[in-house]
């Protein structure tokens, strides 16, 4: 049975499972496992602070945030995986995508970035490429991360009106909500099209962002192999963390 999240526990749950968060990396650091996570979401769904939970306490050396910017002329004329295989893990590394090769199934498509071609070529083919990175050992666990929209509404006023927050304004974050129902419509398709038994999405309640990160880190740590694990400690709240199927859609923002 898992613990509920509240403001007087947050802080030592966060505590407790960074801990095993240190603790699976040990194992993997000694094992030489290769662990890629992609986060995935609406803006302001909570990616970045999900992912510095994630890596506050680690090894700075073995864990790599990776957030791409927008593709070079050069970069755009590559294979379209090219310049993520770059900043895959080496063995005894993790590694966190924050976004990732599914911009081409939200973002471009919404905001006009790639042709439909594009587009469409991107679905019949990253489940092959994904299964590739999975066969040659790597492990990968996808992340998206859903609110609704007046959640997303709130969270974009206060970064604009927060001086702290002023990098995470771009000119796609300003037109989100404009393009709410298009945003929600290619992500049903993305899971729909994208999720697998062997590649499949997590998805995530996010409009309470400390329900969410305790959750987050929870199933990560069930879902891994390592010594010592607390099991009392890593019961995820399953209906703010889910696989994702046909049965959960009702679940989504609309």
């Amino acid at each position: 049975m898992h613990e509920e999240v509240n403001e007087e526990n947050y802080k030592s749950l966060l505590h407790e499972l960074s801990i095993q968060l240190v603790t699976l990396q040990r194992h993997v650091i000694e094992s030489g496992e290769r662990v890629l996570i992609l986060f995935e979401g609406r803006d302001g769904a909570g990616k970045d602070g999900s992912i510095k939970r994630i890596v506050q306490h680690l090894s700075p050396r073995e864990t790599r945030v990776v957030a791409l910017p927008k593709p070079s002329d050069r970069e755009q004329s590559h294979w379209y995986y090219q310049r993520f295989v770059h900043h895959l893990p080496a063995a005894g590394e993790m590694v966190i995508f924050n976004r990732s090769w599914y911009n081409r199934a939200g973002v471009e498509p919404v905001m006009g970035f790639c042709t439909d071609h594009q587009y469409r070529r991107f679905l019949t083919s990253v489940l092959d490429f994904e299964a590739m990175l999975i066969q040659s050992g790597i492990q990968l666990i996808k992340y998206y991360l859903d609110i609704s929209r007046e959640e997303q509404e709130k969270r974009l006023l206060a970064r604009r009106e927060n001086p702290l927050k002023q990098w995470k304004i771009s000119p796609v974050d300003e037109v989100a909500l404009d393009h709410w129902d298009q945003y929600t419509q290619h992500r049903d398709v993305m899971l729909d099209r994208t999720h697998s038994a062997l590649s499949p999405w997590t998805v995530v309640v996010n409009n309470n962002k400390k329900k969410g990160r305790i959750n987050i880190i929870r199933d990560l740590l069930e879902r891994s192999q390592y010594q010592s694990k607390d099991h009392a400690l890593l019961s995820p709240n399953r209906e703010l963390v889910f696989r994702y199927t046909d049965d959960v859609k009702p679940l989504l923002s609309t």
